[in-house]
């Protein structure tokens, strides 16, 4: 480790995308990275989709502007890593991330994750919606929004895949979700202007469905300037994910970028996941030993019942058919 950190400090920097600061806390990840270790910290595109963080890596290729690390769903880091586009490499914690929370390979390892949840302006509607069946209620008129389209955001694909378990479908039949959206969309409900931090502050989407961390930071952040942002976890639809951590392979910055994952899966980077609401993978290795930060565990939403995560097979068939039908689903 002391090598690592010394090569990492010669190099000096660290290129990474779609970071944005409220998202996971970032911002204090990078506060704390950047003073722990003298690395500067550079983000391009911070709003970026897990599609996009994959195509500047293809795009970029050995330029010295590349991303070194990437930080995307899951689902596209099995993508990725078919297409050769990243470098394997084990973290000291690896074998304590649950082994369906990483590749065998070690091309990517899961970092933090949460539940789909809706995320409503109070201020700006009335009831709240707290349930998938509620927002088909013709009250919501043009009001719900995604973080992203689905098939290059890995937030909406979980959306959608969170609509289809409160409709009738399963890990194996993301189908309903898509039709829940195509009703949502027929009634007038959904709203096509993606729910960034901007849009709900200015009140362009007063229903979000999103990570259950996101709208709880919205919630902490936008409370002096007014929005009374309520968040629910739907129990008709209960869906939970991880979002995985991996090295590009042409890193132009190859210290720095382990070094990188090295911080973000040791105890400090995990408890600071917790003080942004995001659910740390080694959560409970660290309640085992006696490292995590159980006061800010204790401010987690409760949710019912263990988390069960789809296989390998089923999220590239729900990928399949998420890309084949969004189009269609919503009107185009």
């Amino acid at each position: 480790m002391s090598r690592l950190i010394a090569a990492a400090r010669k190099e000096g920097a660290l290129n990474a995308i779609a970071l944005p600061r409220d998202w996971a806390n970032y911002g204090g990840l990078i506060d704390d990275f950047e003073r722990k270790y003298g690395i500067k910290v550079t983000v391009d595109d911070p709003q970026a989709s897990s599609q996009d963080e994959i195509d500047a890596i293809k795009r970029s290729g050995k330029r010295a502007g590349a991303p070194d690390v990437i930080d995307l769903g899951d689902t596209f880091a099995r993508t990725a890593a078919r297409q050769n586009l990243l470098a394997p490499y084990r973290v000291v914690a690896f074998d304590s991330i649950p082994d369906t929370q990483k590749d065998g390979e070690a091309r990517w390892s899961n970092n933090y994750g949460g539940y789909i949840s809706i995320g409503c302006d109070a201020n700006r509607v009335e009831p709240c919606p707290r349930t998938f069946a509620d927002l088909l209620n013709p009250r919501y008129k043009g009001m719900v929004s995604l973080d992203g389209n689905p098939t290059r955001s890995n937030t909406a694909f979980a959306g959608v895949w969170a609509a289809a378990l409160a409709n009738g479908g399963s890990f194996d039949d993301i189908r309903p979700g898509l039709d829940f959206f195509a009703e949502l969309d027929d009634r007038g409900n959904f709203n096509p202007v993606e729910s960034t931090s901007a849009a709900v502050e200015t009140g362009r989407t007063p229903i979000s469905i999103d990570w259950d961390y996101v709208n709880l930071d919205y919630a902490d952040r936008f409370r002096s300037k007014g929005v009374d942002w309520q968040v629910a976890i739907p129990f008709d639809g209960s869906f939970a994910q991880y979002y995985a951590l991996a090295v590009n392979r042409n890193a132009p910055h190859p210290a720095a970028a382990r070094l990188w994952q090295e911080y973000l899966f040791s105890p400090a980077g995990q408890n600071l996941r917790l003080k942004g609401y995001a659910r740390p993978v080694l959560m409970e290795a660290m309640r085992e030993d006696g490292t995590l930060d159980e006061a800010a565990a204790a401010m987690l939403p409760t949710v019912e019942g263990e988390p069960r995560f789809p296989t390998d097979a089923q999220l590239e068939k729900a990928r399949v058919t998420v890309d084949l039908g969004w189009a269609k689903a919503v009107g185009g």
